[in-house]
């Protein structure tokens, strides 16, 4: 059997360019649920739904870090309901893989730092894999 450790071995793809049949794309999105750019445009070939912000879309789930306007971006305290309800989510669905990109770290800035302590309880979910980065954060 693995240990916790040794399971968070595997990080998510860095590039994620193709999903298994049980793998969900888990992008970060804005409140207005416009997929313009990002991964949030990628998922938008894995079936993300223009004007959806949050959720299971197809085989994706998106993670708000910016407002409807997509210029402001969301604090930590604004992003924090919308990760927890992912990681919820996940725990229902375990006969799913969800691989997170670094949401929140490219058009919204933030660094992941701020962003990891959000998934902390993610590190416990068989079914959800996480950024390198973000895995490193979470072990310091």
């Amino acid at each position: 059997m693995q240990t916790l450790n040794e399971k968070r071995l595997k990080p998510s793809p860095e590039n994620i360019t193709r999903l298994e049949a049980n793998q969900i794309f888990v992008f970060g999105s804005n409140e207005g649920g416009r997929h313009g750019k990002g991964a949030a445009k990628q998922a938008l070939g894995w079936g993300a739904k223009w004007g959806q912000a949050e959720g299971l879309q197809g085989r994706t789930y998106g993670i708000p870090t910016k407002d409807s306007t997509v210029r402001r971006v969301l604090s930590i305290e604004e992003i924090k309901p919308y990760v927890d309800r992912f990681i919820q989510f996940a725990k229902e669905h375990s006969e799913l893989e969800f691989l997170v990109t670094e949401i929140g770290c490219g058009l919204s800035r933030m660094k992941p730092k701020q962003i990891a302590p959000l998934f902390k309880e993610a590190m416990t979910l068989e079914n959800v894999r996480l950024p390198e980065r973000f895995i490193r954060k979470l072990k310091e």
